[in-house]
């Protein structure tokens, strides 16, 4: 959420900022300005009739000391309190729409982002790693994955009466490859990164979904459990950025940093029809999360060590990617500023996503009131949030069966993942 004295104060400003992402952010700017000015006008018709009150309850007061009629007066005072009520009650309406309208309003992009319209204006920053290449025809994971029965998509449909995508299932040597995966990401942050480790729920409550963004824009992407209005979380980000919510903590707490593996769930409505063989774009994955709560002076420092943790599991994993600023059309709802890590995936011949990184300012920490004491008697200020996936498993695995593909149908494995298979050094039927 932005500061509505940022919204008050500089509103064209903010209109073109917010212009630059998708959506309706210049529109939901003026809507919000329409709104705060017909709250100013009811707090100050409110602010008038309460000094008529006080006026008329004084002139009552002396009057019938006096001994002379007040009927008249009385009945006025009555009629001014009625209309306060009326107007109290307007205001607390206009009060639950401004926040409704302010929580539609995007975070505005960093002054170093790049301007245009969608992935078209991305720019690569770096790269790493050499692209592989054979000597026979480089087939796509899935076709892989079910050749070495390590992925079974026709028993996931099976299981979530979802026809051709969304879902996976992996056995045997596909099952050990995530569970791999998961614990060589977790080892490498909690151990050489500095992150605590967290196992979180995998539920989030609609505050928590609100604190971080994803509600209201990105509702109808979420899978709910009505009865008890709880979400399945998209990703951790959710639970470990609200571990601190509605909290003031002190100047030596900081910086934060949080990991977390967890299940993530999407349903994807926006994406039907794209992506919709193997693990490209799936309603149900696995992902290690980096959260960082930090002070606002170090967050875009903390940005680019953030990028570096990640990139420091696709260096592991031998896998050639790239880091990509993404243009103001291409980012989150949420976000100051995102670089996204793509990785090389020979079957698909594609760049695929599977990191990406932000810092989102002040824009979360405001929503959920999370505040710290920069030193001892001074006021509490927001705190900058962070996060990125360090990293996401579907397209790594897409991108290490295709790249690592053998003429004989085999898989060989990075040296760095092969203890966490039991020595296995590749995968076989």
């Amino acid at each position: 959420m932005l500061d509505p004295k940022l919204l008050r104060t500089r509103p064209q400003e903010v209109r073109e900022a917010v212009s630059h992402k998708k959506g309706d952010g210049p529109q939901m700017v003026d809507q919000f300005l329409a709104l705060d000015e017909r709250r100013r006008r009811i707090l100050s018709e409110v602010e008038a009739l309460r000094a008529r009150r006080n006026a008329v309850s004084a002139e009552v007061g002396r009057l019938r000391k006096a001994g002379k009629d007040a009927s008249d007066l009385v009945a006025e005072m009555r009629s001014v309190s009625d209309r306060i009520q009326e107007l109290d009650a307007a205001v607390a309406e206009v009060d639950d729409l401004l926040e409704s309208v302010a929580l539609r309003i995007p975070n505005i992009p960093h002054e170093s982002v790049p301007i245009g319209p969608d992935e078209t204006a991305n720019l690569v920053i770096r790269s790493w790693g050499e692209l592989p290449s054979f000597d026979f025809h480089p087939r796509p994971h899935w076709e892989i994955g079910m050749d070495l029965g390590i992925m079974d998509s026709e028993r996931a449909t099976k299981l979530t009466g979802v026809g051709g995508v969304g879902f996976s299932l992996f056995r045997g040597q596909g099952a050990r490859l995530q569970r791999a995966l998961i614990s060589l990401m977790l080892d490498l942050h909690s151990g050489s990164h500095g992150y605590t480790e967290i196992w979180p729920p995998a539920l989030g409550s609609r505050a928590c979904m609100i604190g971080t963004g994803q509600i209201p824009k990105m509702e109808e992407d979420m899978y709910r459990l009505e009865k008890d209005d709880l979400f399945l979380i998209p990703t951790a980000e959710v639970p470990l950025t609200n571990l601190h919510r509605e909290e003031i903590l002190e100047a030596d707490q900081l910086p934060l940093y949080y990991a977390a593996y967890t299940p993530c769930f999407r349903r994807e409505a926006g994406a039907a029809g794209r992506d919709t063989r193997g693990l490209l774009r799936v309603h149900q994955f696995d992902k290690v999360e980096l959260v960082k709560v930090v002070r606002p002076e170090t967050s875009y420092e903390e940005l680019e060590s953030l990028v570096a943790d990640a990139e420091g599991v696709l260096r592991l994993l031998e896998l050639p990617y790239r880091v990509v600023l993404l243009s103001t059309g291409d980012m989150t709802f949420s976000s100051a500023k995102t670089y996204d890590l793509e990785v090389w995936a020979a079957g698909v011949e594609r760049w695929l996503e599977v990191s990406s990184c932000s810092n989102f300012e002040a824009f979360q920490a405001r929503r959920m009131a999370l505040r710290y004491r920069p030193a001892k008697g001074e006021k509490p200020e927001l705190v900058h949030t962070l996060n990125g996936s360090g990293v996401a498993l579907p397209r790594v695995v897409a991108a290490l069966i295709e790249n690592n593909q053998q003429q004989d149908g085999s898989v060989v494995l990075p040296k760095a993942l092969r203890p966490y298979m039991g020595g296995v050094d590749r995968l076989t039927r």
